[in-house]
């Protein structure tokens, strides 16, 4: 009976959908207490039919997104929860992913494009991208970045659509006959789960549309010339929160005012919670590979089974015995946002061994994290003093220790690592026409934590840290997609050094010969 009136009191429930690369969730919140109450996942299947290209299906994105709310009501129903108290549904998404689809058939009419999976990014608009930076007054890349604050990048959804419309016959048609929709993973969801195309709402929020470089963030409103922070309770200017998934995304709360970049940052929306409230703003900075560092580790080189095993591995030697990862697979994010660089090792002895690079990928990570926050320190003017973190890298309590390590500041880490959904769980329950969950600092349930304390001294700290800087340097300018083309702009054979010299080696070779076989005498 005790159980049984417990359950009575537990109020309203606010659910989130946790759409993300590898993966959907569901989750289930009290909303008086935060208590996560019960949850679903089912792992999401990428394809790449080229080299360079990452695909989802969207259909099997909306199929996995069901069954999670359904087997997540099912646990909650064996509970004797009744499922009829959940009052609202919060959406967070892996942003920059780009769908398009008919809203006449409800049908998606290409694959959704990635914005990252594992440890391939898709890089199909890179030439796209080039062409575009390259009609830029002073081919600048943060030609847009007074209004969008973001570079010109493949990792922004407008460039994907502008590929699906040059490249993809039914899209184009879609766009020329006003039946195509456009939207990041938020807005497919939202359109399906509101009605499809019997009415289906089609709409996204300001923190979903600042990633499509389609969006100024100053007018909160798309912009015809370019056509976790609520989870970690970051309400307040000068907060920051660092998310270890696929990849890191470290995000420093500005307030109300957003705070354009000078240091390779982005400015983005971090929340708007109602319509009448103000926009506040974030400086982020993204880094591609991050927890995809284990499955490459996994995958491709076959030296660990489990990312469980990557902390054994790396604890058993707890030093990287001076070998340098730079995990730049498909090139750098921020600060850099170098799509010319690639993955490099280096530092390596006779001596080095599997143990030593397991260390040396858990320090990418961390030195990846220290180079953002340097550069939010830069922008922002105001050192940050501790950082909070969240996501499933989190449970590698090694790399939290390293993390304080490099950073030389506190790491903070829920003893609730669901703060992502929990975020978007919060916002929802707060929403206009809902209200039942309370914003407001008091009313805010206390989170414990953890706080992992810097253990190495500066010096050593700042030696590692300027060894992987050099490394970085290192992996920068091996690929390009744009020829080397002459003032005419065409290209020249002897664009290519070594083939100049085989061509002129082999001119030479033909011209020796013939001479010398004037000068032999006949047999």
């Amino acid at each position: 009976m005790a159980a049984s009136s417990h359950r009575i009191t537990l109020g309203p429930l606010v659910a989130a959908i946790d759409q993300g690369t590898s993966s959907t969730r569901f989750l289930v919140f009290n909303s008086k207490t935060a208590e996560l109450l019960s949850h679903h996942q089912v792992e999401i299947k990428q394809s790449f039919p080229k080299e360079g290209w990452v695909e989802e299906d969207p259909k099997e994105i909306l199929q996995s997104v069901y069954e999670c709310m359904e087997r997540t009501c099912e646990k909650l129903t064996l509970l004797n929860i009744d499922i009829s108290n959940i009052k609202a549904i919060g959406v967070t998404n892996q942003r920059e992913t780009t769908l398009v689809w008919d809203k006449e058939t409800g049908e998606p009419l290409y694959n959704a494009i990635g914005w990252n999976s594992c440890f391939w990014l898709d890089l199909r608009t890179q030439s796209t991208v080039e062409r575009l930076i390259n009609k830029t007054p002073g081919r600048n890349k943060n030609h847009l970045k007074h209004k969008t604050g973001l570079p010109i990048s493949t990792y922004f959804s407008a460039v994907k659509l502008r590929w699906l419309m040059d490249n993809v016959e039914e899209v184009r048609d879609a766009v020329v006959s006003h039946r195509a929709m456009f939207g990041t993973v938020d807005s497919w969801l939202i359109w399906c789960l509101t009605g499809g195309k019997s009415g289906g709402v089609h709409c996204t929020d300001v923190t979903n549309a600042s990633r499509t470089m389609l969006f100024n963030i100053h007018t909160l409103d798309w912009d015809p010339e370019l056509s976790a922070l609520v989870g970690q309770m970051c309400f307040q200017d000068g907060q920051a929160k660092n998310t270890y998934g696929t990849g890191c995304f470290l995000l420093l709360n500005t307030g109300a005012k957003p705070v354009i970049s000078d240091h390779g940052l982005l400015t983005t929306v971090a929340y708007k919670l109602g319509r009448d409230k103000p926009a506040c703003y974030a400086l982020e900075g993204s880094v591609a590979i991050a927890g995809a560092v284990v499955r490459w580790l996994q995958d491709n080189l076959g030296i660990i089974g489990s990312s469980e095993e990557l902390e054994k591995l790396a604890a058993s030697v707890g030093t990287s015995y001076g070998c340098y990862f730079v995990p730049a697979f498909s090139g750098l994010y921020a600060p850099y946002w170098e799509p010319s660089a690639r993955g490099i090792i280096c530092g390596l002895t006779q001596f080095t061994n599997k143990s030593h690079l397991a260390f040396a990928a858990l320090e990418a990570v961390c030195f990846q994290t220290r180079e953002i926050l340097d550069s939010m320190n830069q922008d922002s003017g105001i050192p940050l003093t501790q950082l909070q973190v969240d996501g499933g890298m989190t449970s590698n309590r090694l790399l939290m220790q390293l993390q304080a390590d490099i950073l030389c500041i506190p790491v903070v880490k829920p003893s609730m690592p669901e703060t992502t959904a929990l975020g978007a769980a919060m916002a929802a329950g707060a929403a206009e026409g809902v209200s039942v969950w309370s914003l407001s600092p008091e009313d805010l349930s206390e989170v414990t934590s953890e706080k992992f304390e810097p253990q190495i001294n500066p010096e050593e700290s700042e030696l590692r840290y300027a060894r992987w800087k050099k490394a970085v340097q290192r992996s920068m300018n091996w690929e390009t997609m744009e020829p080397v083309g002459s003032e005419n702009g065409e290209t020249s054979i002897f664009s290519s050094v070594p083939l100049g010299f085989y061509i002129m080696g082999s001119m030479l070779m033909l011209i020796g010969a013939k001479f010398l076989a004037g000068q032999c005498p006949p047999q």
